[in-house]
């Protein structure tokens, strides 16, 4: 008789087994789609505040306010002022938080300063979208929006 080589159903199973083990453990490392993911979503949260910033500058300056320091502000399309920084939102939540629709009930207000507001998730204080505007400036100038990005 001829002798057949070859893997027994048994051995081929408990391989594949393995592999499949293995696969677990070492695809979260490779892929890392979940940071991957909320960067974009930050990337998209800054595309909104500058759009939001744009178009309150533009209706702050039909209303004349794009050179009055503060003080001002001008109504949204939700009904809430919008305070403004030579026609820019200020880096508060009366300001950018009430120009960006939906802001306060997706994101969670990280940092705030003098000038600044950060935009994140809850409970990950490591990945932000900040909002600045030099408060104490003499002339109009666009607001500086940055991306800190969720990477290990």
């Amino acid at each position: 008789m001829k002798r057949q080589g070859g893997f027994t159903l048994i051995e081929l199973v408990v391989v594949i087994v393995i592999l499949g083990i293995l696969a677990v453990t070492a695809a979260p490392r490779f892929l890392n789609l979940q940071d991957d993911a909320r960067t974009s979503s930050l990337e998209g949260l800054k595309g909104a505040m500058a759009g939001a910033a744009g178009i309150v500058y533009g209706k702050a300056a039909i209303d004349g306010l794009e050179a009055i320091s503060s003080g001002r502000a001008v109504s949204g399309a939700n009904g809430n002022d919008i305070n403004v920084v030579f026609g820019y939102p200020e880096a508060t939540s009366a300001g950018i938080g009430n120009a960006v629709s939906g802001l306060a009930e997706d994101w969670t207000v990280i940092s705030s300063a003098t000038g600044a507001i950060a935009y994140g998730f809850d409970n990950n204080t490591t990945c932000f979208v900040t909002y600045a505007i030099d408060a104490t400036a003499t002339t109009a100038q666009e607001p500086r929006i940055t991306v800190t990005s969720c990477t290990d």
